[in-house]
């Protein structure tokens, strides 16, 4: 289950014997803060798509990128290595005291620890290499033996004996669990001494996250597998702490003669037992809970049950560790972050067991577990782990200030500001253990992440630090718009007219921030400014550029083409619907469904905005603010670049006109607003659409209900299928209905009166000659033939058949969101296309028509 580490044995109860009880409480609290806030950390990075292997690499480098993911990667792995040493030398130990008790040391302690542990670490080799199924059946083993070993303390906590009172073992007393709460610090040992030894002990949260390839279900598993870990091992531990502290006294001398004799001179707890141990103060007792490090062989029903435990608990541990630091190695390499380190890239076998970080790992154990000593390994660990679990949770904070799209990890139980806390409480520990050792770590880490920053890997994870340079950039350049420009920052602005100029320009010795085309018109400018100004006092984050065109669809082109700077570039063109198609002249609706093509072809997305009230409220006083309350959903606070395009003639007042007018006489103020809402590319952008508003404050309390078509008698397994899908890209939804009755033949009265809305646009050309009836549409090209209309019946009916299940099932919504119709560009008429969008959008609530440029905006994966 993860944390484990030494578990109660070679972990919790050797340090309880070291510490008084309220101490060692306040230690394993600690400890559990710390894991817990890691926990609720790695389970939302865990949930925001798939995991692969690689455990604690793969969720840091994927968040954070490759820098820090290739840092903490390699010390991470090696930390797990390092920790193989810990818990075999914790098992050799046990097993050399044993050996002690009967004599039978084979050279002398420290010796006889290297060779248990050599022998131990060979063992657990053989059983890594022979595959993940041998390691599991074993864990399954040695788990259950670790469960009896548990209950068999507990039992024997309450079957005091009066053989074992003379060694301090006296059952549960109130007298005794008040004497062992106040501290009693020895051999120069403080709080944070002791916890770092027993923090490895807490290392184990992340067993699981380590073998994410290997895991059917991850993200399900590892939240639920780490928080439960942490759940009942930190309640045992704490149990276990008290226990052991209400029925054992510090020192003991073991002699069944030290009985009290001077009542005045006797003022411990154990005085009020009938026995005087105050001998002790002066040293050399060998029983109590700070003298016996076997104290819980004592306490249990069966003795020996407690050997096995411990055996049990240590094995099991160097297991896990010895399992995980290859597999997340493993995923190091193949990502080549470090060259060089790809030969340990190479798995075998089904599994794709990494046997050469086998190797690797059993190597750097063996090294460790030579030195023998586990005080002194354990603070090691101590700190690398530590740094795990800050980046760990600095990944969870930095990720959620980015405020990416492709953060929406499924599990919600985590809170940026607590990941925050947790990554500087990892720091402040890591320094008050062991203030130079932790230097050295950081140091380590800040010379990898030098060098992987160096190298610049080709690999792009779409990393949280890429989505906060974005916003940070888009941030600076809005906070300029707000900035009158000063002499001190004059920066030279080159008129180019041609290429040959711009690349003189710019490889001559000027300092050189923009190129542009600057046309020479007093009112250009005096509209510019005017229209920043409004947007910044109403402060919608946007920018805003005019351009001079003769018409809607040459203006957007050059906004297409020139807005924005370096990776500052809108994707997304979003227009109102033209309510007014039919009344104008149809050349205007040529241009309106050009541009919309201009859009496709310029591989921009495109997003049309249909009011039932139409968008004109240059009518109604005060439009400034309605206005704004009109735009906000798609414009509060966002970071996706959108383009909305108007036309416009020039105004005195202090405010951006919103009527949409033409005037073919003279040239148009083609006006761009660059909304910024999240960067996305696009399909799946209407499913990405709603959730991203759902996500503002203003569209808060909205459920999405998702509507699919299917048949009729698969409507059950489309819902599933649906439902898994939109859990895979982490979208909730509150309700899906498969529509299998969506290719029924939409009703005669509808498709009547679509007949009559596009009678006026036909050519007709079998009532007069071929002659006439090519130059007539050459002349009006948005004129629908006979042929065309026969080879589009089926995605008209189509069209028709959408408005009537929208109006069915979709009357009551605040807001459509729909995948908009594609027609051919050169095939499909103008008026025939607008005859489809008018016909789906009819009569309904407020409509988002939605397409993509083909580029995925949602992923699985992390």
């Amino acid at each position: 289950m993860g944390h484990d580490g030494h578990l109660f044995f070679e972990g919790l109860l050797i340090f309880t014997c070291i510490f008084p009880t309220g101490l060692t409480i306040a230690i394993i609290l600690m400890a559990t803060v710390v894991t817990t806030i890691t926990g609720l950390s790695t389970s939302a990075i865990a949930t925001n798509g798939f995991v692969r292997g690689g455990g604690a690499y793969y969720l840091i480098s994927r968040s954070l990128g490759p820098e820090f993911g290739g840092s903490i990667g390699l010390i991470f792995a090696f930390a797990n290595a390092v920790a193989v040493a810990m818990y075999v030398v914790g098992f050799a130990e046990t097993v050399v005291e044993m050996l002690n008790d009967v004599d039978a040391l084979m050279t002398d302690e420290l010796n006889d620890i290297r060779i248990v542990g050599t022998l131990t670490v060979i063992l657990l080799l053989g059983i890594s290499v022979a595959g993940m199924e041998w390691e599991a059946k074993a864990q399954i083993v040695l788990l259950i033996i670790l469960l009896g070993a548990i209950a068999n303390y507990f039992i024997g906590t309450f079957m005091p004996t009066k053989n074992k009172e003379p060694k301090g073992f006296f059952g549960y007393k109130t007298a005794i669990f008040i004497e062992n709460l106040s501290p009693d610090f020895r051999d120069e040992e403080t709080f944070f001494s002791v916890f770092a030894i027993f923090f490895p002990a807490a290392t184990g949260i992340l067993a699981g996250a380590n073998i994410s390839g290997d895991l059917t279900d991850p993200q399900s598993a590892i939240p639920k597998g780490t928080l439960l870990a942490i759940l009942i091992t930190g309640v045992t531990y704490v149990a276990v702490a008290i226990s052991t502290g209400s029925c054992i006294v510090r020192d003991a001398t073991g002699d069944h003669n030290d009985t009290v004799i001077d009542t005045v001179n006797c003022t411990d707890a154990v005085c009020t037992l009938g026995y005087d141990f105050s001998i002790c103060k002066e040293g050399g007792c060998q029983y109590g809970l700070m003298n016996n490090f076997q104290v819980m062989s004592l306490v249990s029903a069966f003795g020996p049950l407690i050997t096995a435990g411990i055996f049990s608990a240590t094995l099991s541990s160097a297991l896990a560790s010895l399992v995980s630091a290859p597999k997340v190695f493993q995923a190091l390499c193949e990502d080549n972050i470090y060259p060089g380190l790809g030969v340990f890239a190479k798995g075998y076998g089904k599994n794709n067991e990494p046997l050469r970080g086998y190797v690797l790992t059993f190597c750097i154990g063996l090294a460790f577990i030579l030195i023998a000593e586990l005080n002194i390994i354990a603070p090691i660990i101590s700190n690398f782990f530590l740094a795990s679990y800050a980046l760990i949770n600095f990944s969870v904070f930095h990720a959620s200030l980015a405020n990416s799209p492709g953060w929406r990890p499924s599990f919600k139980y985590y809170n940026m500001w607590v990941s925050l806390a947790g990554a500087v409480l990892c720091c402040v520990v890591m320094f008050v253990i062991n203030w130079w050792a932790a230097l050295v770590t950081l140091l380590i880490v800040l010379a990898l992440y030098v060098y992987v920053s160096y190298k610049k890997p080709d690999v792009n994870w779409g990393s949280s630090t890429q989505a906060l340079m974005y916003n940070q950039a888009l941030i600076h350049s809005l906070n300029l718009t707000a900035v009158e420009d000063h002499v001190k920052n004059f920066r030279s602005v080159c008129f180019c007219s041609r290429g040959g100029a711009v690349v003189s320009v710019s490889t001559g010795e000027a300092d050189l921030d923009l190129v542009i085309y600057i046309p020479n018109y007093k009112e250009f400018f005096q509209d510019h400014a005017r229209c920043q100004r409004w947007l910044n006092a109403k402060r919608i984050k946007a920018f805003y550029t005019p351009v001079f065109s003769d018409n809607l669809r040459h203006g957007t082109q050059l906004l297409l083409q020139a807005v924005g700077l370096g990776r500052l570039k809108p994707n997304t063109l979003v227009m109102g619907f033209k309510n007014n198609w039919r009344e104008g002249d149809m050349r205007d609706l040529e241009i309106y469904i050009n541009t919309i093509h201009d859009a496709f072809d310029l591989h921009f997305g495109v997003v049309l905005l249909r009011l039932p009230e139409g968008l004109d409220i240059s009518h109604i006083q005060g439009q400034d603010e309605l206005l704004l309350s009109n735009e906000k959903p798609p414009a509060s606070n966002n970071n996706q670049v959108v383009i909305s395009v108007s036309e416009a003639k020039d105004s005195d007042s202090d405010s951006c006109p919103s009527k949409t007018t033409s005037n073919q006489s003279s040239p148009l103020i083609i006006r761009g607003y660059v909304f910024l809402s999240d960067p996305v590319l696009f399909p799946g952008l209407t499913l990405l659409i709603p959730y991203l508003l759902t996500n503002r404050s203003k569209w808060g309390d909205c459920r999405i209900r998702v509507f699919v078509g299917g048949k009729i008698n698969r409507i059950d397994h489309d819902r599933r299928v649906m439902a898994t899908l939109l859990n895979r890209f982490r979208i909730d939804f509150s309700d899906i209905n498969v529509l299998g009755d969506i290719n029924t033949k939409p009703k005669k009265d509808n498709k009547r009166i679509f007949k009559g809305l596009i009678e006026p646009y036909r050519l007709k050309e079998d009532d007069m000659e071929q002659e006439a009836a090519e130059r007539l549409k050459a002349q009006e090209p948005w004129r629908i033939t006979d042929n065309e209309l026969e080879l589009y019946k089926a995605k008209t009916s189509r069209q028709i058949r959408l408005n009537e299940l929208l109006k069915e099932h979709c009357s009551n919504a605040k807001l459509i969101v729909m995948t908009m119709p594609l027609a051919r560009k050169g095939t499909v008429s103008s008026a025939l296309y607008m005859s489809w969008l008018e016909t789906l959008s009819r009569d309904v609530p407020p409509m988002l028509l939605v397409r993509g440029n083909h580029q995925s905006v949602l992923t699985f994966y992390s």
